[in-house]
This record gives C-alpha cells, structure tokens and sequence, in this order.
C-alpha cells in the first residue's frame, strides 16, 4: 500500500506570493525523490492564502525522506513553512496495491 499525505497551508496574510514561489520549486524538486508517486500543489482561486498539497510515496519510509532532502530544507522548512498560519497534514494508506 502507498502512503499518502494530504496537506493544507493557510498563509499568512501578505505571504501567499511567499508560499506560491516556494511551491513552484518544491513541487518539481519532490517528484524526483526515490520514493515518491505523486506530488501536486494547488492554490485555491476563491482563496488565495490557501494551498493543498497531495502526496503519494511507495511507503511511509519515504514519506519520512521527503523531509531530508535539501529542496524540503530550503523550499518548505527555510520559506514556505515560516509564512503558514495553519499547517495541517492528514495521512492514509491506498485501499489497493
């Protein structure tokens, strides 16, 4: 079963351009992680200070190394993550194989 992580980033206010510009490189930096499946951020239209992230990793061993890799130190930890006024991450495993 893959593991899954579905993230919510509230910015902010005045740090959504700050949250936007991060995401930009973490999304295509993420996707080249060994363990990674799907990596994909969205930025709600209707409210622009909220973004979802929808992660599927081979495991959650991999999940765990997404947060090693020197694109999530620089880009979420050094960036995006210090402009969040609400970080909230859900996880689940796939049903199927």
């Amino acid at each position: 079963m893959a593991f899954v992580c579905s993230a919510t980033w509230t910015a902010k206010e005045g740090s959504a351009h700050i949250v936007a510009e991060a995401l930009k490189h973490l999304s295509p930096a993420s996707r080249t992680e060994e363990g990674n499946i799907y990596y994909q951020a969205y930025q709600d239209p209707s409210a622009p200070n909220t973004f979802r992230i929808f992660e599927v990793y081979k495991d959650e061993a991999a999940f765990k190394a997404h947060a090693e890799y020197e694109h999530f130190k620089e880009w979420a930890l050094g960036m995006a993550i210090p402009e969040l006024e609400v970080r909230q991450r859900d996880f689940y495993e796939t049903l199927d194989v």
